[in-house]
């Protein structure tokens, strides 16, 4: 351990992507950012012991487990980060909370707002501190756009869209349920792309924007049979592939948006514009250290869109990489939340510059809820108060 620096034990759930993204985060965050607090990475859990171990040896933890409440159990252990599937979330993030344990936890929260909810009465009864992984925010143009549109840069909002645009599931070949496919399985993810990729686009509306006051919603599952992976048998598939929805911001803006896993042709297309009375802003996941800036206030024969590129020292999270010139890219945004929970153990948790807490992430799920409510009674929605 560095000489002043006190120790914190991760203990991490879940060996998939996300477990590679969250430990590259762990091992990365303490040689580019300053902290009183140095990471330790005491032990990886799996199902599977030859999993656990082989990740733990590729990854650098000290010890492997294939019982959570093991890793809950040890003294060493003082985070646990859950990246494992929906249905594990809540059962681990109550037990670790009730343990005293700093909890991280993977979005969506809980496969629904009851399990959200307990969540995150858990970890706000226990004191603990507590995040979840809402990444995006971290990418150091989006948070450029949030200085903006806090220092009234846009003036008032009049309209926010947002698309997140997959195609992976559009093959009736594709299994659900099971290690891999298990986002398909209802019993497990809770909901489709609603969960999924929607969660993002709300949370950074959220975060940009403000409260959401009710949606209008469509929701759409284009293949309604799939054979299970793990049981053989073709079973009715009952998680949501697209959604679409219309809503309204507390703050009267209007805001439309689509998710889906049936757009041919885009692996991960994650969008947002911003229209406002002095100016606009857009930023595209593609190239996520341009942020589009149109702004009002120049002269007439000068205006129109410019493309700002985020990698000045002076640019949020940047005078911690490289030189100017040189991006980072979206395993960074990983980096910077970690950074920015540890600098957040001294105060508050909770402000908008600072991570994403439970509370935030039910607030999130609440207008996911009022999503899938909608859609299927096609009605307009109130959005439940988090």
């Amino acid at each position: 351990m560095l000489a002043g620096k006190e120790r914190l034990g991760v203990g991490l759930i879940g060996t998939g992507f996300m477990g590679r993204a969250h430990s590259n985060a762990f091992r990365q965050v303490g040689q580019f950012f300053q902290s009183p607090y140095r990471l330790e990475l005491a032990a990886v859990c799996s199902r599977s012991a030859d999993k656990a171990a082989a990740f733990a040896e590729n990854w650098g933890y000290a010890t492997h487990e294939t019982d959570w409440r093991r890793m809950i159990e040890r003294a060493d252990i003082d985070i646990i980060d859950i990246a494992s599937p929906n249905d594990t979330h809540a059962e681990i993030a109550i037990a670790a909370a009730k343990a005293g344990k700093m909890v991280l936890c993977e979005k969506p929260l809980g496969r629904n707002t009851a399990e959200s909810r307990a969540m995150t009465e858990a970890v706000e009864t226990a004191g603990v501190a507590n995040m979840v992984w809402y990444n995006y925010r971290r990418a150091p143009a989006v948070t450029l756009a949030k200085q903006l549109i806090a220092d009234g840069g846009l003036g008032r909002i009049f309209h926010y869209r947002a698309k997140f645009l997959q195609d992976w599931t559009i093959s009736p070949d594709v299994p659900q349920g099971g290690t891999a496919t298990w986002r398909l399985d209802a019993e497990v993810a809770g909901s489709g792309v609603t969960g999924d990729l929607l969660a993002h686009s709300v949370d950074l509306a959220l975060w940009l924007n403000g409260g959401i006051d009710e949606v209008s919603a469509a929701t759409e599952t284009f293949i309604k049979e799939r054979v299970h992976s793990l049981t053989g048998a073709r079973t009715e598939v009952k998680i949501d592939d697209a959604s679409l929805v219309i809503a309204r911001f507390a703050n009267g803006a209007l805001g439309n948006f689509e998710a889906t896993r049936y757009a041919r042709g885009h692996k991960a297309l994650h969008t947002f514009e911003i229209n406002g009375e002095r100016g606009s802003i857009a930023w595209d996941l593609h190239n996520l250290h341009l942020l589009e800036f149109f702004d009002h206030g120049d002269k007439s024969g000068l205006r129109g869109w410019r493309t700002l590129h985020i990698t000045d020292s002076d640019h949020p999270y940047m005078k911690n990489w490289w030189v100017p010139g040189l991006q980072i890219g979206y395993e960074h945004t990983f980096i910077h939340q970690v950074a920015d929970f540890l600098a957040g153990l001294g105060g508050s948790l909770g402000g908008p510059s600072e991570v994403p807490t439970f509370r935030e992430a039910l607030a999130t799920d609440l207008v996911t809820e009022a999503v899938l409510n909608s859609a299927a009674e096609r009605r307009w929605t109130k959005v439940a108060a988090a």
